[in-house]
C-alpha cells in the first residue's frame, strides 16, 4: 500500500474514532476500482473545517470558506504558520484534502459557488459534483462503494455523464467542460449524448473559467498520453474553436502532398500529438501543437506548389499572443515560441558550418528541439535522415568544443586598444564562429585574427 493510501486512511479511521462520518471520495475511488494507482487521494467527511483542523493541529487550509482542508504527510518544518500557507505553498504531494460534505448554492460567476452550505449527508456532497465517475464514495475498511448516482455504471459503460442536468452542471462551473474531454481522451470513454449536447450549446461561454485555468486543463490534455483524442473532442464539441481558434483554423488547409501526404495542416498536428512522449514536457507538447499555427495565413498556391512563405515568422507571434492570452509564465512562453522558430531549421542541418550547428545545439533544452522535428517528420513524410545526422554529428563532437572558454572578451579588446561600442559584437561574434570552427587554437592567434580582421581606426589608441 503507497504511503498516501495510508495517510487517507489513517485521517479517516481518526475521523470516525472522533464520531464524523469519513469516506475516500472522487477520482481516487474511480482509479482504484479501474485498477489504477491514483495520484492523490481526497477524503470527505461531514466533520466542518474547524473540527478538522482541532482533530489535525498541522493542517493547511487550501479552501476553508468551501469546506476543503489539507492534512499533510508529515508536519511542516517552514515555521509559516498554517493559517498562512496557501494550496500552492502547501503542496498537495504528501498530503490529503479534506472536504466537508456540502451543497452549493447558485454560480452567479459561472466558476464558484454564492453560497456553500455544510452537509451531515453524504449523497448531498455528491449530487453537488460533476461526472457520475467521480462521484463515488468508497470505505476503505470494508471496501464497501456509495454509489449514489449510477457511477460504477457508467465505468462499466465507459461513459462521462454529469451528475444531474448537464447544462445546471456545466453553468455551475464552464472549466467541466474541458475536463469532459480531458477525461473522455484519458480513460478512451464516450461523453453521453446528452452531456456532449450541452457541452456544443455552451462551449462559447467557456470564457468565464480564468485563462490560467484553461491553460492549465489543455496542458494535462496535451501531456496525459492521449493529445490526439482530446484534441479530436475538443473540436466536435466546438470547444477548440472557443479556446483556441488559431488550431481550428488549420482544418481544411491543404499541404504540397510531396512533402505531407498525411493531408492537410490539422491532420498533421493530430499525427505529432498522437506520438508525443509519455510523460510529456509541457513545453514540448505546446510546441508540438503550435509549431504551424502560422500556416493558415500564409497559404497559397505557388507555380510549382502550395507553399507557406513566412509561416514560421508568422507563427512565432500567433504563438506568443496564445501564449499570453494563455497567461504562461515567461519562461515557459521563451521555449515554446523557440521551439516554433527553430523547427525548420532541421532541414539545414547537413550544409550548417561547423559555428553554426554548434551554436543551433547550444539552444536551451536542445533535446525538445531534436523531439518537435523527429515528431515533425514522422507525421509527415517519414524521412528521418535529418534527424539521425544530427544526433551523428552531436556524438562525434566532444562537448567541451560546443561550448569553449571564449578566447577573446571585451576586456581583451579595450586592452588592446579598441573603443568600446557596437562593433565589439560584431568583433567577438566572428571570434567564436573562428574558434568554434577550429581556425583559432589560443587567445594569442585570437587577437592576432582580430587586429588583421578589424584594423583599429584612426581615432582608437594604441595599447600602452
Amino acid at each position: 500500500m503507497s504511503e498516501i493510501k495510508e495517510h487517507a486512511e489513517r485521517i479517516i479511521r481518526t475521523l470516525r474514532e472522533q464520531g464524523y462520518q469519513a469516506y475516500l471520495v472522487g477520482g481516487c475511488v474511480r482509479d482504484l476500482l479501474l485498477g489504477r494507482e491514483p495520484a492523490d487521494y481526497d477524503v470527505a467527511t461531514d466533520a466542518t473545517p474547524d473540527e478538522v483542523m482541532r482533530i489535525f493541529p498541522e493542517t493547511y487550509a487550501v479552501g476553508a470558506q468551501f469546506g476543503v482542508v489539507l492534512v499533510p504527510g508529515s508536519a511542516p518544518s517552514s515555521g509559516v504558520p498554517t493559517s498562512e500557507l496557501n494550496h500552492n505553498a502547501s503542496s498537495k504531494a504528501g498530503g490529503v484534502e479534506v472536504a466537508t460534505f456540502r451543497s452549493d448554492l447558485g454560480y452567479s460567476d459561472g466558476r464558484h459557488p454564492d453560497q456553500v452550505r455544510f452537509s451531515k449527508s453524504p449523497r448531498e456532497d455528491v449530487e453537488r459534483r460533476d461526472f457520475t465517475i467521480n462521484g463515488l464514495l468508497l470505505d476503505p475498511m470494508t471496501n464497501e462503494v456509495l454509489d449514489f448516482v449510477g457511477g460504477q455504471d457508467d465505468l462499466q459503460a465507459r461513459v462521462i455523464r454529469t451528475i444531474g442536468q448537464p447544462e445546471l452542471r456545466f453553468a455551475e462551473d464552464k472549466l467541466r467542460m474541458l475536463r469532459a474531454v480531458r477525461f473522455a481522451a484519458r480513460f478512451g470513454y464516450a461523453i453521453a449524448s446528452e452531456t456532449f449536447a450541452a457541452i456544443r450549446k455552451l462551449a462559447p461561454g467557456v470564457h468565464q473559467v480564468s485563462r490560467e485555468r484553461e491553460r492549465d486543463e489543455l496542458t494535462k490534455m496535451l501531456t496525459e498520453g492521449h493529445a490526439r483524442e482530446a484534441l479530436r473532442l475538443l473540436d466536435e464539441t466546438g470547444l477548440l474553436r472557443a479556446v483556441l481558434p488559431e488550431i481550428s483554423a488549420m482544418k481544411g488547409v491543404q499541404q504540397p502532398p510531396q512533402f505531407h501526404p498525411e493531408g492537410d495542416v490539422f491532420v498533421h498536428t493530430l499525427l505529432l500529438l498522437q506520438n508525443l512522449p509519455h510523460p510529456c514536457p509541457p513545453a514540448l507538447a505546446w510546441g508540438a501543437l503550435l509549431h504551424d499555427v502560422g500556416k493558415p495565413a500564409t497559404f497559397r498556391f505557388a507555380p510549382d506548389r502550395i507553399r507557406f512563405d513566412g509561416h514560421v515568422a508568422v507563427g512565432v507571434k500567433m504563438a506568443e499572443e496564445i501564449c499570453r492570452r494563455l497567461r504562461f509564465s515567461n519562461h515557459d512562453t521563451e521555449q515554446i515560441l523557440a521551439l516554433v522558430e527553430n523547427h525548420m531549421r532541421f532541414a539545414h542541418v547537413p550544409q550548417m558550418k561547423e559555428s553554426t550547428f554548434k551554436k543551433f545545439v547550444r539552444l536551451p533544452r536542445f533535446e525538445e528541439h531534436l523531439e518537435l522535428h523527429r515528431l515533425d517528420c514522422l507525421g509527415s513524410h517519414g524521412d528521418l535522415t535529418s534527424y539521425q545526422f544530427t544526433r551523428q554529428r552531436i556524438a562525434s563532437i566532444p562537448p567541451e568544443s560546443i561550448r569553449p572558454v571564449p578566447l577573446v572578451s571585451g576586456d581583451d579588446l579595450i586592452a588592446a586598444g579598441y573603443e568600446p561600442g557596437p562593433r565589439f559584437k560584431e568583433i567577438l561574434s566572428v571570434v567564436e564562429d573562428a574558434q568554434l570552427e577550429g581556425r583559432l587554437p589560443s587567445k594569442e592567434s585570437a587577437m592576432q585574427y582580430v587586429r588583421q580582421k578589424f584594423p583599429r581606426s584612426a581615432g582608437e589608441s594604441c595599447p600602452s
